[in-house]
């Protein structure tokens, strides 16, 4: 038998010696071949390079005046010091966010005058910034006074505040944008809702401030367009220190059951009391048991801190983190308003006014803004069209327009005045 060859047994200390060795060499080699091609690279790179373009830099003013505004009812209410300004503030951040990948950088200018003090020097110091892209939360006599300025001429402003139907129907300016939605929009949502549920007979109750007038009037407006009947009004005389009352739960008790007994039959009660004295006491306190809509009871508002569908919850809790509350109306307009113009800027890829008036006013501008579907500006009265939540204290209960309510543009257009009713002709 031929003799088995003896098979060499590979040391451990070898193979690992070995493959030490090999790495060290190929560690080496394209080192020194990496280092070689920088160094052949180099000088290329440095005669070739070239400065990147500048960005576009949005400069937007925050303009509102220092106005009291009257302490909550409850203690379970929310007292926001920075109404508006908050929704501005997380608005800007998601431009930002979008604007750093196209070289867009987006500034904030805040401005606050005295009540009843100098819109125009307030102007002055926002301009004198770079911004002439203007967020007004100021009332709309105020407001006309700051869009009337000449130095506001070539402006774009952002109405965030006043609701009057006068801006929309008559006073319509075309530097101005109304975000918040008109009187007469929150009212027509109201009623088709409550057409949908067949409550035709209205109680209209109205306080006597004039702002508590206006919305009463728009309510009325409603029940003519809609078909239902006011079948009594009353109202509430305002009276000094009743709008906190230390007399206790019976007096109120008592106050609200007198305002409300003796009615003909009706299907609900209407509120109108944006003056916030008297309207948080009707429910569970009228003679007949009804329902109560409107300022109080349920409420037709731009935003409610319930609203979670369409990724409401997503820009609910965004705004909760940066805030440390929740988000009201007037933040979501303003959030609106900086979001249009972020939405316009990243579109056109400019910054000046009139680029940014010509493409809000445009068939291609819609924004998202979690409302279910995209919202665009009216041409002949550049107002907002936006989809109108109904919504208790805690929960939201409907969406208008309701289903039904048909219109040859959009279903949105049968919220408040449309264009035939309007004085207002721009953008023609």
């Amino acid at each position: 038998m031929t003799a088995a060859k003896p098979r060499l047994s590979a040391h451990p200390w070898l193979i690992a010696s070995s493959l030490a060795l090999l790495i060290l060499i190929s560690v080496g080699f394209f080192a020194g071949a990496a280092v070689a091609q920088d160094e052949a690279a180099t000088p290329q790179a440095n005669t070739t390079q070239t400065t990147a373009p500048a960005g576009l830099t949005v400069t937007i003013g925050y303009l509102t005046e220092a106005i009291p505004e009257p302490a909550p009812l409850s203690l379970v209410e929310i007292v926001a010091k920075d109404k508006g300004l908050a929704g501005a503030k997380v608005a800007l951040a998601d431009n930002q966010t979008t604007g750093k990948f196209l070289k867009q950088t987006y500034e904030l200018k805040e401005k606050t005058v005295d009540a009843g003090g100098d819109l125009k020097a307030g102007l002055d110091d926002l301009t004198g910034q770079g911004a002439k892209l203007i967020v007004a939360d100021l009332t709309a006599d105020r407001l006309l006074q700051l869009a009337d300025l000449p130095e506001a001429k070539d402006l774009v402003i952002f109405n965030i505040r006043a609701e009057d139907d006068g801006l929309r129907l008559k006073n319509c300016r075309a530097n101005i944008f109304n975000v918040a939605p008109s009187r007469a929009m929150k009212a027509d949502a109201l009623a088709q809702y409550l057409a949908v549920k067949r409550w035709m007979r209205w109680v209209l109750v109205s306080g006597s401030n004039d702002a508590d007038k206006a919305f009463a009037d728009a309510m009325r407006h409603s029940a003519k367009k809609f078909g239902a009947k006011i079948v009594e009004e009353r109202s509430y005389e305002f009276k000094a220190g009743s709008r906190r009352s230390d007399t206790g739960e019976q007096q109120i008790r008592k106050q609200m059951a007198d305002l409300t007994q003796r009615l003909p039959d009706y299907d609900v009660l209407v509120v109108a009391d944006e003056s916030e004295v008297f309207g948080e006491y009707l429910p569970y306190r009228t003679w007949d048991p009804r329902p109560v809509v409107g300022t109080q009871g349920l409420v037709p508002t731009a935003w409610h801190r319930s609203q979670e569908q369409w990724g409401g919850m997503q820009m609910q809790r965004r705004f909760e983190a940066a805030t440390h509350r929740w988000m009201l109306e007037r933040d979501y307009s303003a959030w609106v308003a900086v979001r249009a113009i972020g939405e316009a800027a990243t579109r056109t890829g400019k910054a000046d006014p009139a680029d940014i008036r010509s493409y809000l006013v445009s068939d291609a501008f819609t924004l998202g803004a979690f409302k279910g579907q995209g919202v665009t500006f009216r041409k002949w009265n550049q107002q907002l069209r936006q989809p109108i939540v109904l919504a208790s204290p805690l929960m939201l209960v409907s969406v208008s327009p309701q289903e039904g309510f048909l219109h040859q543009r959009t279903p949105l257009d049968t919220l408040g005045y449309d264009e035939p009713e309007s004085a207002c002709h721009l953008n023609k």
